[in-house]
């Protein structure tokens, strides 16, 4: 399927809603738009404007809080949108207490509430939650109890949460609890880390940074789980290579599985809907698909060019 948005200039993310029924595409044009699709068809159902600069990134909430849309951007701002009546929206909520770039913007999964967490420019990962009472509740993730040491020093570019199911839980017979809340950022320092909420509600750094990039982490995705006894999280970088981390339930350590190097600095990686394909885009304008074999070794099983690398 190929989307006419008619961005006035580069587009730098889309991705669709829960129910894979609609697009939310952002743009360098300072625009997010909203798209309805159907097959091959598209309707272009609204324009949102409020940022004044680069809009980085996108993610829907949970259709169980209706429908919201984030978007970060080189304003250093994070907006909630949400549709009040069909192809109405409105500002739900506005974040502006960074003082860089917002390069990324995800949602916590549902069963924490409407939460999100963003990484900025400035160094700092931040997760915002919303309490029964409206208000919103801001936390930094710092290594440091007074938050003066950033998430990242030199700048945060992406984040992503941990599926709330315990590991293993696909063959326990007994009705779990969601698991603390974790996250990995990624960043500047070459960097990636894990970060575990406790009970008391404090972010800690869990464990040693993940380290086998050699230039910045552009992105993270933690993959869905099915309540296998593995978390595993992709991560890519400027330095062209895509990084399979997997970790035990019965341990701490993260062990790293190096994809081919590509040809160019990868900025997206993103996982099917049950975690079994990963998806590397590339500065080059490319996406590969990749697929775990039995031996556990990882394989290209498609390559998908933009339509103007197609022409040329």
């Amino acid at each position: 399927m190929l989307l006419e948005t008619a961005h006035a200039d580069m587009i730098h993310d889309a991705q669709f809603d829960y129910y894979g029924k609609r697009v939310a595409t952002c743009s360098s044009d300072t625009i997010v738009k909203i798209f309805k699709v159907e097959g091959e068809q598209q309707v272009l159902e609204a324009e949102l404007r409020g940022h004044e600069g680069p809009v980085w990134q996108v993610a829907w909430a949970h259709p169980k809080f209706g429908n919201i849309v984030a978007s970060c951007s080189y304003d250093g701002t994070v907006v909630l949108w949400i549709e009040e009546a069909p192809g109405t929206w409105s500002q739900f909520f506005r974040y502006d207490q960074r003082r860089a770039s917002i390069n990324s913007v995800a949602f916590a999964p549902h069963e924490y509430g409407l939460s999100f967490a963003c990484a900025s420019s400035d160094g700092y990962v931040a997760v915002l939650t919303q309490h029964e009472d409206g208000n919103w509740e801001e936390k930094l993730l710092s290594e440091s109890a007074d938050n003066s040491f950033p998430s990242h020093n030199l700048g945060a570019n992406a984040v992503t949460w941990a599926p709330a199911v315990q590991p293993g839980a696909l063959f326990s017979h007994e009705r779990s609890t969601p698991p603390l809340k974790r996250l990995a950022s990624g960043g500047c320092d070459n960097l990636i880390k894990i970060w575990c909420c406790d009970n008391t509600g404090s972010w800690k750094l869990e464990g040693n940074p993940l380290v086998k990039h050699l230039d910045w982490v552009r992105g993270v995705a933690w993959a869905p789980s099915i309540g296998l006894s593995v978390h595993t999280i992709a991560s890519c970088s400027q330095d062209k290579t895509v990084v399979i981390w997997t970790q035990d339930e019965s341990s701490l350590e993260w062990s790293p599985y190096e994809l081919v190097k590509m040809d160019a600095p990868v900025w997206s990686v993103s996982w099917s809907f049950i975690g079994n394909v990963l998806a590397v885009s590339s500065g080059d304008s490319t996406v590969s698909l990749w697929k775990e074999d039995v031996d556990g070794t990882w394989r290209n099983i498609q390559k998908l060019d933009s339509p103007m690398n197609a022409a040329s």
